[in-house]
């Protein structure tokens, strides 16, 4: 396999990639900038200049799995929440934003930053894509024994993609 990371100078990293992988990955980032698009923030102006949310819980089941609950009690999980997602949201569409921008077919050099910024959102595809497909820890044994006809098979092989990927970052890095 050719895409992937390696070290790079300066605590940096090499990204390798073709140009239908900087599709797929700048279609999956693009993705992510649309779900985790800024939430929505009280009607008090001085809220809405802080950022300062209305602290409910997602329902969507992807949104839970991104922005998971801090505490147990809702109304302690909720007060956090008011304060912390609009932060949160921005955080993951910078890293979405970084990988759409930096994503090149061929070879590119990737700063300290940007690497971990890759990390993050990679990590974050691969939370939104996991949930979806509702994987368990026997993913790798259903992808063996999968059929190529089978319409998840495409999803389920873009995951273990996703996970290489993430993989091969992580031992660049370190």
């Amino acid at each position: 396999m050719t895409s992937g990371f390696s070290p790079g100078r300066s605590g940096g990293v090499v990204a390798r990639f073709e140009a239908a992988e900087v599709s797929l990955l700048r279609s999956l980032v693009s993705m992510m900038l649309d779900l985790v698009a800024p939430g929505h923030v009280g009607d008090d102006p001085l809220e809405r200049a802080l950022g300062i949310g209305a602290g409910e819980a997602p329902s969507d089941p992807v949104l839970a799995r991104l922005f998971p609950s801090a505490y147990k009690d809702e109304k302690e999980a909720s007060e956090f929440r008011r304060y912390t997602e609009a932060t949160l949201r921005e955080g993951k569409r910078a890293d979405a934003q970084t990988v759409f921008d930096t994503a090149k077919s061929g070879r590119a050099e990737l700063t300290p930053e940007q690497a971990q910024a890759w990390l993050r959102s990679l990590n974050d595809v691969r939370l939104t894509l996991g949930t979806k497909l509702d994987v368990t820890e026997e993913v790798h044994d259903e992808i063996a024994t999968m059929s190529e006809d089978d319409p998840r098979y495409p999803a389920y092989v873009t995951y273990d993609w996703l996970t290489y990927l993430q993989d091969s970052l992580v031992r660049a890095l370190w």
